[in-house]
């Protein structure tokens, strides 16, 4: 997997996300002293569920030749903070010609794409502090265009 790499300068909260080529921006609302122009980080993450259920479905009917005709996959994320847990909702829609067996089989695959997993175990960080500045260097230029 590509590095995503996160650069926010002096606009208060608009960051861009780059893995080489691709950039996302992630931002605030206005009300939290943003400038609203890209997914709070955890829509971001909410997100990165979503899009990895819905591919995963696809890909999954295409193999066995289902004919699903499209996925929806709403996503709600939020998070306790008192008992430090984290929920997320997911709501399934399939569309297509499909028999019950095959929408039931879907619903259990859907649990199964690879941020789901990733997301029910345990998660490690190791963050380090790099002094070479080079290493993030990259310009807003860069980022933008």
């Amino acid at each position: 997997m590509a590095t995503v790499t996160a650069r926010i300068e002096r606009t208060p909260y608009e960051t861009h996300l780059t893995t080489g080529t691709q950039v996302i921006v992630a931002d605030e609302p206005a009300d939290l002293g943003g400038g609203d122009k890209g997914m709070k980080p955890g829509e971001l993450l909410a997100g990165s569920l979503a899009a990895c259920t819905v591919m995963t479905l696809r890909m999954y009917a295409d193999r066995k030749n289902w004919p699903l005709d499209s996925a929806v996959v709403h996503v709600d994320y939020t998070h306790d903070l008192t008992t430090k847990r984290s929920l997320f909702s997911i709501q399934l829609i399939l569309n297509g010609n499909l028999d019950q067996e095959q929408r039931a089989r879907l619903l259990e695959i859907a649990d199964r794409c690879p941020i789901h997993r990733i997301l029910q175990n345990p998660i490690d960080f190791d963050t380090i502090l790099v002094d070479d500045a080079r290493l993030g260097a990259t310009s807003s230029i860069e980022l933008i265009s």
